[in-house]
């Protein structure tokens, strides 16, 4: 039985296999290496190789520890940001439809968007200004009776 390992385990982890061959665990991390580990990824998303060592040695681990958990992290944190990116478009996209569907009868708009023509039927003025401000109906009739 062939075992594949993508991190180097320290020691303590590393067993036989019942054909004698070194098998290697998963290594696991401390809630301290990984919330120090962490904390750095916040600040950086790459480690150089001295930056790497100093963080190794002083959490207790191999760099090559590090470094795979800092690319395993990073593939984690670019899935996080493509899925967030994704939906923040697809809002966007339905907000945009949903304001382009908000205008059925573009003609109907455009005519109110047109300059009145004083000698115009006062229906087609009641009918527009009902369907796009439904009090102002209402002031125009009150304003037309004063003036009568």
């Amino acid at each position: 039985m062939d075992c594949v390992c993508l991190t180097v385990a320290d020691q303590n982890s590393v067993l036989l296999d019942k054909d004698g061959k070194r098998k290697h665990t998963r290594p696991t991390f401390s809630g301290q290496q990984i919330f120090a580990l962490e904390k750095t990824f916040e600040q950086t998303k790459y480690l150089a190789g001295p930056e790497r060592a100093r963080l190794a040695y002083s959490l207790g681990m191999t760099e090559s520890q590090v470094k795979v958990w800092f690319q395993n992290r990073r593939t984690k944190w670019r899935k996080k940001h493509a899925a967030e990116m994704a939906s923040a478009k697809k809002k966007q996209d339905s907000e945009t439809e949903r304001l382009k569907g908000t205008s059925d009868n573009e003609d109907e708009d455009d005519d109110y968007n047109k300059p009145l023509d004083p000698n115009s039927d006062d229906e087609k003025i009641t009918q527009l200004l009902k369907k796009h401000k439904p009090g102002s109906a209402l002031l125009v009739h009150t304003s037309e009776t004063d003036s009568s």
